[in-house]
């Protein structure tokens, strides 16, 4: 496969994982903006932190405020990543690599994007906001669904693959972050009904509160809720699933014989040093320590994963 080709793949669906995930974590931003007393603007420097956009925010806007925060996220134009333009980048990776997709993925793909130009349109109320970030959720997972149901399993699908799950991982460990690191008022909080709250939202925020009851019921903790979201091997999110399924892919396109590839070996890496362990000496090293290191360690991967692959060539 040429290395354009490549790249096209892997970052269409970085582009739709991202789009999903940062309407996600405005969701985030907003439920546990609502558990707060008092003026909450300031509560959203928190969410563009975790979500790395807070320099580029500041050059745009003198100070933060909660309207400005959305709609930077949502829709601006001036903002990279936005949830508008990771879907028009992810529209336009996908006219480039048109032919190594089925007509299913395309017509979703490009259906996405103008159910979100139209939804986008104009700035977002905030009676309209939990609809609007639904919607969206709905158009980046009709093509998630299509590409499972349509895409041979063959090395387009190995990228498609790679990006989600790269983008998906980055995003968890952010989310995470956004409540134990930024989010949370004080040491004092933690085990009252603030912090409990909050948890419960981050678990809504990544689709996985059903799981979790399923798994825990009516028991579990901070400590079950960070533990099923970091080392759960069959939560879709899960830092621990995400890895994994990235082994997997590139380990079907490491040539037969050969030794494993750079940006594999890293992947084997990150398993072994920082997933193969338990939530209790995740606790131990700091969660947002933890987390951090994982976010260094997946943009090294892909920094590696556009060298092995020859992304430019």
């Amino acid at each position: 496969m040429l290395g354009k080709t490549a790249n096209g793949l892997f970052w269409m669906y970085r582009y739709l994982e991202r789009a999903e995930n940062l309407a996600r974590m405005i969701e985030a931003g907003q439920r546990i903006a609502l558990t707060r007393l008092g003026d909450t603007d300031e509560e959203w420097l928190s969410v563009l932190k975790a979500a790395g956009t807070v320099d580029a925010f500041h050059a745009e806007y003198d100070e933060v405020s909660k309207d400005a925060a959305i709609d930077w996220m949502l829709r601006s134009k001036a903002n990279p990543s936005s949830v508008l333009s990771c879907i028009e980048g992810a529209r336009q990776n996908a006219r480039l690599v048109r032919t190594a997709l089925t007509g299913e993925v395309w017509e979703a793909t490009n259906a996405a994007y103008m159910g979100s130009r139209k939804l986008l349109a104009r700035k977002v109320s905030e009676r309209d906001l939990p609809g609007v970030l639904g919607r969206i959720r709905q158009h980046t997972a009709l093509v998630r669904g299509m590409t499972h149901g349509t895409m041979l399993r063959n090395e387009i699908y190995d990228f498609a693959r790679l990006g989600t799950f790269l983008e998906r991982a980055d995003n968890t460990a952010r989310i995470l972050d956004v409540k134990y690191y930024v989010l949370l008022p004080s040491t004092r909080a933690v085990g009252t009904s603030l912090d409990n709250v909050q948890w419960e939202t981050i678990l809504r925020s990544v689709s996985a509160r059903g799981g979790f009851r399923m798994e825990y019921g009516s028991g579990g903790g901070p400590r079950e809720i960070a533990e099923f979201l970091v080392l759960d091997r069959r939560m879709p999110r899960s830092l621990l699933f995400c890895v994994t399924k990235m082994h997997e892919n590139l380990s079907y396109m490491n040539t037969p014989g050969r030794d494993p590839m750079a940006s594999l070996r890293m992947v084997q890496a990150l398993h072994r040093d920082h997933l193969a362990t338990n939530i209790d000496q995740v606790f131990d090293f700091g969660l947002h320590e933890f987390i951090q290191k994982i976010l260094t360690e997946l943009f090294a991967i892909a920094q590696q994963i556009e060298i092995d692959f020859r992304f430019y060539r």
